[in-house]
């Protein structure tokens, strides 16, 4: 039966949850920082400013914790460090090794305490000694030596070494080195101290032993001879090092470890070590080949589609100039032309290549990797946005052209004649995001361009770049041979914003063809042409309305019931004049429609004097 179950079987009520530990908050807090304090610092040296942010923020909150608390201590574990018994930090998997906690435990610190007073100086010192900041000529001692040296009055440290000496010698002078890193992290130094104080008070008194009351001068119990001297004396041949047990949970925990390790990112971790090489290497000869790798980096990530990779590498690479201004001239010309070839054509060929051969791939910072390209590589997006297949992949370049080639559109003007319909209309959408009038020439080109989609973009986008004036153009479409593109060219002009004379519209509506027409598109027809002709079209209105034919008589008489619609619709004088004439002279249908087009021209004269 479990020992957690009450006599009833029942598990118990859980306790109520303890709010959190305002100090504990603050360690982690605290220890967070210091990660990223380190970090920055091994990556891009500690005069970075981001590193030196990070160092400020870091201090700033250690003087208000030990203003509030007087002291920080924390035990040190291979890839943990422990306050009050609890974990406050543990290494990310795969980076153990470059950790803080690891880097104070292999330097065999087992316990580091910090105390009210710190100096940003100190803290400094300490971090410089960890991360091997200092000079190495001056400084080529190990961390611990280097904290000694510097008598450190803010910073205490008890290291492997300590505590091993304190487990020399006879039973009595054992530490419980078992229980010390399970004590809380303020005890270890006051063990050790309190060791060492009582070891100095029994040297040369005959009571190393422990003597008491019964002991002779010897410090040996009385009754018993030399042996428990013989027991001390092999007490001092035992080992110096203090041993711990490894339990099955801790050996499932190294194993989880290991397993990590041997399966982390190789990619990651061989651009870790070169941005390592990159913020610190001072040979120049190491720093041209370095370069030199960086460009096949940028290959390998480019065909292997790792955008969000690649993109870091790109930040990187323009932050070098700013990381290492040490850099001479020719390493800044050999980094520029490293961004500058980022667009260069095989680079994407490569790009090209890994999207079409895989339609759903991630595109995540595929986008950021365009634009940080150079406006030399246009002509090279303009080939890539040609050849993608996927409507999602051409979206990302279409958006990165509208931005690089905004200052010269030339490349994008010439992909107009391309036979790709999909091509041309992802070209027309930029053009039409710029929206600048002097592209309509090159548009209006595309009148006759064999996909009707294209073609209606095109009446479109003279709509937006030439919302008045001559309507020349949008008569050409009035003869596509699609029904959609002639209604949208007919809804501009409609609008009564161009002007086109009656001698443009006479070849398309004195045809025998005209007639044979939908109904709605020659109403259509009509009021764009009156709309656009003003009163100069009356006179072939009138010709409708009056002719008489023996010859498609129900079909002239449609168009005289058009044209009388059109001319009550506008209602100008002279168009009145013209109803009134068709309505003496032309037949019953004409007649009929002629008095309802003068009856609706009435009424709107009414509501334009009542508006008045």
């Amino acid at each position: 039966m479990d020992e957690g179950l009450t006599e009833s079987g029942a598990w118990p009520i859980a306790p109520a949850k303890e709010p959190p530990n305002p100090e504990l908050t603050s360690v982690k807090r605290l220890l967070t920082l210091l990660d990223k304090t380190a970090k920055s610092s091994r990556t891009y040296g500690v005069a970075n400013p981001v590193a030196q942010k990070f160092f400020q923020q870091m201090f700033e909150g250690l003087t208000t914790h030990l203003a509030t608390y007087s002291k920080l201590a924390f035990l040190v574990q291979r890839s943990e460090l422990y306050f009050n018994g609890e974990v406050v930090y543990r290494s990310e998997q795969g980076s153990s090794n470059e950790s803080v906690a690891f880097k104070l435990y292999s330097d065999g610190i087992r316990e580091l305490a910090f105390l009210e007073g710190l100096s940003a100086e100190d803290l400094s010192f300490l971090l410089d000694s960890l991360w091997d900041s200092l000079d190495p000529e001056e400084n080529d001692d190990d961390i611990v030596t280097r904290l000694w040296s510097k008598n450190l009055s803010t910073i205490t440290l008890v290291t492997a070494e300590e505590i091993a000496k304190a487990s020399i010698g006879g039973e009595v002078f054992a530490l419980p080195t078992a229980g010390m890193m399970e004590a809380p992290e303020s005890n270890l130094r006051d063990l050790l101290d309190r060791e060492q104080a009582r070891v100095r008070k029994g040297m040369g008194t005959g009571l190393e032993g422990g003597g008491d009351s019964e002991t002779g001068n010897s410090g040996t119990p009385a009754g018993i001879g030399t042996g428990g001297g013989a027991s001390r004396q092999a007490g001092r041949f035992r080992s110096g090092h203090a041993g711990y047990e490894v339990s099955d949970e801790e050996l499932a925990e190294l194993a989880k470890e290991i397993e990590a390790e041997s399966t982390r990112d190789n990619m990651t971790y061989l651009l870790d070590m070169l941005t390592a090489i990159l913020a610190s290497e001072k040979s120049p000869v190491l720093l041209s080949k370095l370069l030199d790798l960086w460009g096949n980096v940028l290959d390998s990530l480019t065909a292997q589609g790792k955008w969000t990779v690649l993109d870091s590498v790109l930040g990187l690479l323009h932050a070098t100039a700013e990381v290492r201004p040490d850099l001479g001239d020719d390493h800044k010309k050999q980094l520029a032309a490293l961004l500058d070839d980022l667009g260069r054509p095989e680079r994407m060929k490569m790009i090209e290549a890994y999207l079409n051969k895989i339609p759903d791939a991630t595109t995540e910072g595929l986008t950021t990797v365009l634009l940080s390209m150079a406006s030399a590589a246009v002509p090279a997006l303009c080939a890539l946005l040609a050849n993608l297949e996927a409507p999602a992949h051409q979206a990302i370049v279409a958006e990165a052209l509208e931005t690089l080639a905004k200052d010269q559109p030339d490349h994008v003007l010439r992909g107009l004649s391309d036979r790709r319909p999909r091509y041309v209309k992802n070209l027309l959408a930029i053009l039409l995001k710029w929206n600048n009038p002097r592209f309509a020439d090159s548009i209006e080109k595309l009148v006759r361009y064999p996909d009707i989609q294209v073609r209606k973009e095109v009446v479109r986008a003279i709509g937006i770049f030439r919302p008045n004036g001559n309507g020349m153009k949008l008569l050409q479409f009035l003869n596509d041979t699609e029904e959609s593109v002639r209604f949208a060219a007919l809804k501009l002009l409609m609008t009564g914003q161009y002007k086109t004379p009656y001698s443009a519209w006479a070849p398309l509506v004195s045809t025998d063809t005209f007639m044979d027409r939908t109904l709605s598109e020659k109403r259509a027809v009509f009021l764009a042409l009156r709309a656009t002709s003003s009163d100069e079209v009356i006179p072939f209105f009138e010709s409708l309305m009056t002719e008489r034919s023996w010859t498609n008589r129900k079909k002239k008489e449609e168009l005289a019931a058009l044209a009388a619609e059109a001319l009550g619709k506008l209602a100008t004088p002279a168009g009145l004049i013209a109803l009134e004439l068709g309505q003496k002279k032309g037949g019953a249908a004409v007649r009929q429609a002629c008095t309802a087009a003068l009856a609706l021209a009435q009424r709107q004269q009414h509501l334009k004097q009542a508006a008045s």
